[in-house]
């Protein structure tokens, strides 16, 4: 994944939320762009291609929003899932968060964390997707703001709280979500971006989590789709 192309995908992004928003019938006034669909494709297809460079057929990539099966519930629709010869390669969430990050971010890491999980546990527990253990992949896309930067509040509870949360703001928040969750084979392949759209139109990104850039993901995805193809026997 080149810069080019992700720079371009960024702006993509960004094009396709400020033209659904306007398509909504209350002009985005109840929730905003977020209630639009699709401002996420740019990147999905970033990560469509990785897989087709790799050589695995079209026809094995669905999007879309298709379904794979749960155990704590019967199924749950992923963004992207790659099946290969019968064996499930990659499943992908596509998440952003635009503004209201201190109201969202807890929703954004449960809904991870909780599929994840569930589609873990169908594996475990029903052998759902055969020989070949799932992989998982998070492409999370944050806009940074006055909000996402400034040092978190108190991070105090009931009982004792891990120290490194302390004064991380909701950006570093999210940061060390995905690197835990790619540490601990939660997701095992992770892409973190940042981004600005600034006062005179133009387009700004970051990818500050070493662990979770295009490049690292593209690398990731090339080792899973060889080592699948060698346990296939291809």
């Amino acid at each position: 994944m080149d810069p080019k192309g992700i720079r371009k995908a960024i702006e993509e992004f960004w094009f396709t939320r400020g033209n659904q928003k306007g398509k909504l019938a209350d002009g985005g006034a109840a929730g905003g762009e977020a209630r639009a669909n699709g401002h996420m494709k740019t990147l999905e297809n970033l990560v469509k291609q990785a897989f087709l460079d790799c050589g695995i057929p079209e026809h094995c990539i669905h999007t879309g929003r298709p379904y794979l099966p749960g155990y704590y519930r019967v199924r749950k629709q992923w963004d992207l899932v790659v099946i290969y010869k019968g064996a499930l390669v990659a499943a992908f969430e596509f998440k952003s968060q635009v503004g209201s990050v201190g109201k969202n971010f807890g929703n954004r890491f449960e809904e991870a964390l909780g599929s994840a999980t569930d589609l873990d546990a169908a594996q475990k527990k029903n052998g759902s997707f055969g020989d070949v253990p799932p992989w998982l992949g998070y492409v999370f896309v944050l806009q940074e703001t006055d909000e996402t930067e400034t040092e978190g509040r108190a991070t105090s509870a009931l009982f004792p709280t891990d120290s490194a949360f302390e004064g991380l703001s909701y950006n570093q928040r999210y940061q060390e979500m995905l690197r835990r969750f790619i540490g601990e084979g939660v997701y095992h392949g992770g892409w973190f971006v940042t981004t600005q759209r600034n006062d005179d139109g133009s387009v700004t990104y970051g990818e500050p989590l070493a662990t979770a850039t295009g490049r690292t993901l593209q690398v990731a995805i090339e080792g899973r789709v060889k080592l699948v193809k060698a346990m296939l026997g291809d």
